[in-house]
């Protein structure tokens, strides 16, 4: 693995916290997870937890100034995952989909003509609830890119 490469969250809503640190223990890498002061989370071995204020973009900056390239962020937060992206790192959505430059910017303006169509008065429909097969289907493709990374990764 990249010797500097952590999976850092955006743990405020991630619903695949226990999932993200049973992959990163098997392959021995650091986790950050990051939330509002209004969430506990507990550090635990290879796990640091970083509370910020409640504010609105309080997260997703912390975020933002502290990844590097390379490290791998798990986020639902399209506007988040644009900025990690931008700086050389991955970002996952807790449904395992791995944004990347083609997918992206559809995401982007499918979420912005949602929000017009509720500023409108319209009514839009929420996630689909978490199930099961989300959560492997984010196990496994978080295990494909840590095997990728650990793969690439300069002795």
């Amino acid at each position: 693995m990249n010797a500097g490469s952590t999976i850092v969250v955006d743990a405020d809503a991630c619903p695949v916290k226990r999932e993200i640190v049973e992959a990163a223990r098997k392959f021995d890498v650091p986790v950050l997870m990051v939330a509002s002061h209004d969430h506990r989370l507990q550090a635990e071995s290879g796990v640091s937890i970083m509370q910020v204020d409640r504010s609105d973009q309080s997260v997703d900056l912390y975020i933002v100034n502290h990844i590097k390239r390379g490290d791998i962020v798990v986020t639902q937060d399209f506007g988040l995952a644009t900025i990690v992206l931008a700086k050389g790192a991955i970002a996952l959505s807790p449904r395992g989909q791995q944004y990347d430059d083609l997918n992206i910017d559809y995401l982007m303006e499918r979420r912005h003509e949602l929000a017009k169509q509720r500023r409108s008065g319209g009514r839009t429909k929420g996630p689909k609830a978490m199930t099961g097969e989300d959560r492997i289907r984010f196990q496994h493709n978080l295990t494909k890119v840590l095997l990728s990374r650990q793969e690439n990764a300069e002795p």
